[in-house]
């Protein structure tokens, strides 16, 4: 099916035609558009042409509103104001523009593709091998999979790339305390899961760690294994590999309760560019963009400083031949770039790494990896913060394992689903808890500025009141709700029919999904698309509470307003669809 043309796009021509032919040097210029209070829609845009050609913009604007064509889409323009245009639209035409997006069989309620796509690597999700993840890695897996499914659904190419950190010296130091320790890990497989044996392996890990702190000869040993591992000796390499595989196996099943698709072949962590490193720091030499100093490899920058005064440098290659991070980053830029041809780079960290993302992506340009083609983007995220307003931890100080925290988020959700549930069974109450407490968590993420840090508050996320999930989710429910008491009645637009002031506001509100989706994916701002989907549940509410559905006047009445409830009810669902988060039938 063809995409529909939003309301607001055809007023916006109109009123540029209007535009043109009333000022001709004002061609192509922006009328400003937007919703308003006193009308459906208010342009502003005469005012600053009237400055500029120095004329009255009342007299101006009354100009414009002769040559606007009213009828089938603007009903009304007048002029309010100094020079405001106020813009009310046909009953008929936001009913007639609501029916074309509901007859799209598609799914994507006449939404249309970006024009001219590029291909968009999204690192995103990057947990740690032998690490349990805790409630740091929340913000750049949830943002990450919103951000993925905007852009895909918009039609833009999409590579992902779960970064983990795979590889380096806490490797060394693993691997060599389970060959001095092997008691340790003494479990077997068939009888621990992914969880515990994680459990298991962060537990060897703090121990190495602590060792290798306290124990010179220790760390003697630990490195040279690490030597042992990059230089790919089987036994070392064999025994990374089960930390590996390990590993992955828990991140699945934590990505699995965050109702998150990994797929394996995205995973390509640390270890996956360590064949590019030495050509890297090469290419990096022999072009100038890199110098040695004191025996690393180091970039400098004029305009970064440390809080001494003296230049910051991004160290490629330490002293003693070890690479560090920056090597890595700029290894997979190259792959990104010249293999996956890449048009964009997009890296959802926190946003205390911007420093070092700020001088590896100046290094790749000045190397001309990136250039007016590519572009790098770092969708930096704040912290997690507990109710205190810090960041959050256990009573004990320990950061929060994110598992703990699910699994809690999904208890309480649980709670309050059986509390509301009427017809369903435990089995229903647990999926629907399941889902109800995981898009909690995740909503109240991404209804945040992902630049801003939010407090992690399970109290407030699991609310029935609020800017909630559970606040769509059960809006959701209480429209199906409707749609199966309706029986044999249909859902069926109706553009004869006139609109209540409810009915208007809901459906232009619907219009506008379509330039909602486009702006939260063209600016990587889930927020945007989940701060509409609130405003549309609190319209529908708005329109349950004063527009009766099956008993209102007419039988056309009737199929219209179920219409407007099925139509928001997709909405509803696509939208959260696109945030990562369940619509259950029943609540």
């Amino acid at each position: 099916m063809a995409s529909v043309t939003s309301l607001s796009d055809v007023v916006q021509q109109q009123l540029a035609s209007a535009l043109s032919a009333t000022l001709p040097e004002a061609a192509g210029a922006d009328p400003l558009l937007r919703r308003s209070d006193r009308a459906d829609y208010q342009a502003n845009g005469v005012l600053a042409l009237a400055k500029k050609a120095k004329a009255n913009p009342r007299e101006l604007a009354a100009q414009v509103v002769s040559r606007v064509v009213t009828g089938e889409v603007i009903e009304d323009v007048e002029v309010s104001g100094p020079g405001f245009l106020n813009i009310r639209i046909a009953d008929r035409a936001i009913t007639g523009n609501l029916a074309a997006r509901y007859a799209d069989d598609t799914g994507r309620l006449g939404v249309p593709y970006a024009g001219d796509p590029g291909t968009t690597v999204i690192d995103y999700a990057q947990p740690n091998v032998a690490k349990e993840m805790h409630v740091g890695h929340l913000r750049s897996a949830v943002i990450g999979d919103a951000v993925v499914q905007l852009l895909e659904f918009t039609g833009e190419n999409v590579v992902r790339r779960h970064h983990i950190g795979d590889w380096g010296t806490q490797f060394g130091m693993l691997i060599q305390y389970l060959d001095e320790h092997p008691h340790e890990l003494d479990h077997k497989d068939a009888e621990v899961t992914g969880e515990e044996a994680m459990s298991n392996l962060d537990r060897l890990y703090k121990a190495a760690r602590r060792l290798f702190d306290s124990d010179e000869e220790f760390k003697t040993r630990a490195r040279r294994r690490v030597v042992d591992l990059q230089a790919g000796d089987p036994h070392t390499l064999a025994m990374w590999q089960r930390f590996v595989d390990e590993s992955k196996i828990y991140f699945f099943s934590v990505f699995d309760k965050l109702d998150m698709e990994i797929r394996d072949a995205d995973i390509v962590g640390e270890s996956g560019y360590n064949d590019m490193l030495a050509e890297t720091c090469r290419l990096l030499e022999e072009s100038g963009v890199a110098v040695r100093s004191e025996g690393a490899l180091c970039v400098f920058f004029d305009d970064i400083k440390g809080p001494d005064g003296n230049p910051v440098p991004l160290i490629v290659q330490k002293s003693d031949g070890g690479y560090g991070y920056a090597a890595t980053d700029l290894s997979a830029i190259r792959d990104r770039v010249f293999n996956l041809k890449a048009s964009t780079l997009l890296y959802v960290v926190d946003a205390r790494q911007a420093l070092h993302f700020r001088m590896v992506f100046e290094t790749a340009r000045r190397a001309g990896w990136l250039n007016d083609d590519v572009t790098a983007v770092q969708l930096a995220f704040g912290t997690v913060l507990g109710k205190d307003g810090k960041p959050f931890k256990t009573r004990e100080g320990e950061t929060v394992r994110l598992v703990d925290l699910l699994d809690e988020a999904i208890e309480r959700a649980s709670a309050v689903v059986r509390e509301k549930a009427q017809d369903l069974s435990e089995e229903e109450i647990a999926e629907r808890g399941a889902q109800v407490g995981i898009g909690a968590v995740k909503y109240a993420d991404l209804s945040t500025s992902a630049n801003r840090d939010y407090k992690f508050d399970l109290d407030q996320m699991v609310s029935l009141n609020g800017d909630t999930s559970v606040y769509l989710q059960y809006a959701y429910a209480r429209i199906r709700s409707i749609l199966r008491k309706a029986g044999e009645v249909r859902p069926a637009a109706h553009p004869e029919l006139a609109l209540s002031g409810a009915e208007r506001a809901l459906g232009l509100h619907l219009d506008s999904f379509a330039e909602t989706v486009a702006e939260a994916a063209r600016e990587y701002a889930p927020h945007k698309l989940a701060a509409y989907l609130y405003q549309l549940a609190s319209l529908y509410t708005s329109f349950y509470d004063k527009c009766p559905v099956l008993k209102a006047e007419t039988p056309e009445q009737v199929e219209n307003r179920l219409f407007l409830c099925d139509i928001t009810a997709r909405t509803l669902h696509r939208g959260m669809a696109l945030l990562g988060i369940r619509t259950p039938e029943k609540l």
